[in-house]
């Protein structure tokens, strides 16, 4: 045993092993040995994308390993050139999340995977902006993201490549497109602020209008309220008067008889009358004959007051 060759693998990584240059058997993680001289491992040429601090893709180089990474990996494409469906010629990079799910696939089903997946990739992304316009392009990004996994993944599955998804990082139409994109956006604010501002201004103005209106029928519920207290408290006084003179009459007549009580309500209504009349314009007040019999009335009811107030115990 101590002359078998013994390969160590890694986590998340596999080798192939091949038995005189043909497939043998898949090196999981961990010791694997191998017979000297008729096994050997798999290598894989796969092309690595040189990237700068930025992500940006600075260049490619040519790799060749022999181990195979089944962890999520990514390829950065660079940007290119597309047409879209109305002639507008726009600049478009992507970036696409891949994972190895049959390792003997990757080995011997494509030669140079990355490359391959990049390729198709962009052709991809060629043919599904050539079928969007313009707006449908700048506004349908996740519809494209869709389309293009959709596309690559079920080429790709073949290779035994599982690609998870696919982003568009950055989507830029010529110059002069990007300027009236811009001053439309701007009028678009513009507008949606004016609107906005009108709305604003309209429901201002309907609130005012609801509360003067309300402040009018509390207002007029005020002075209604005021109208009935204030009818309320007359009726009151006149029923209190009404109350106050009967029991006036009550206690004359019981000084001065029922007989001596009519003459003197009479005489007392006529002096009642006597200040109305004498504040006439006329020069001159004429009183009529009966009216004596009323003042002479009122002494004898005096007297009788008097006689009757004469004969109290004191």
């Amino acid at each position: 045993m101590g002359l078998l060759p013994v390969i160590v693998v890694n986590q998340s990584e596999v080798v192939i092993i091949e038995y005189l240059g043909r497939y043998s058997r898949i090196g999981e993680t961990g010791v694997n040995f191998m017979i000297p001289f008729v096994e050997s491992l798999k290598t894989l040429e796969y092309t690595e994308q040189v990237l700068n601090a930025q992500g940006q893709v600075l260049g490619r180089r040519k790799r060749r390993t022999n181990r195979i990474d089944l962890r999520e990996s990514i390829l950065n494409f660079p940007a290119q050139d597309v047409i879209t469906k109305d002639n507008v010629t726009m600049r478009i990079d992507a970036i696409l999340y891949y994972r190895i799910i049959d390792p003997v696939k990757v080995a011997y089903a494509i030669n140079d995977f990355t490359d391959a997946i990049e390729k198709l990739t962009q052709t991809t992304l060629r043919n599904v902006v050539g079928e969007l316009e313009l707006d449908q392009t700048l506004s349908s990004r996740e519809l494209i993201n869709t389309r293009i996994r959709q596309v690559v993944d079920q080429v790709t599955d073949k290779w035994g490549v599982d690609v998870t998804r696919v982003e568009l990082q950055d989507i830029q139409p010529p110059e002069r497109i990007a300027q009236t994109m811009e001053l439309q956006m701007t009028a678009e604010r513009r507008k949606r602020a004016d609107v906005l501002e009108a709305e604003g201004q309209k429901q201002a103005a309907s609130l005012r209008a609801e509360g003067q209106a309300e402040a009018r029928v509390k207002e007029a519920e005020g002075e209604a309220q005021a109208t009935i207290r204030e009818a309320e408290a007359q009726a009151m006084a006149r029923v209190r008067r009404a109350q106050a003179e009967a029991e006036s009459i009550r206690l004359i007549r019981d000084a001065i008889g029922e007989e001596s009580l009519v003459q003197y309500l009479i005489a007392l209504r006529y002096l009642e009358t006597l200040p109305t009349v004498a504040s006439s314009p006329a020069s001159k007040v004429f009183i009529p004959y009966e009216a004596t019999g009323v003042l002479s009335s009122l002494g004898s009811l005096r007297e009788l007051f008097n006689q009757h107030e004469g004969n109290v115990p004191e």
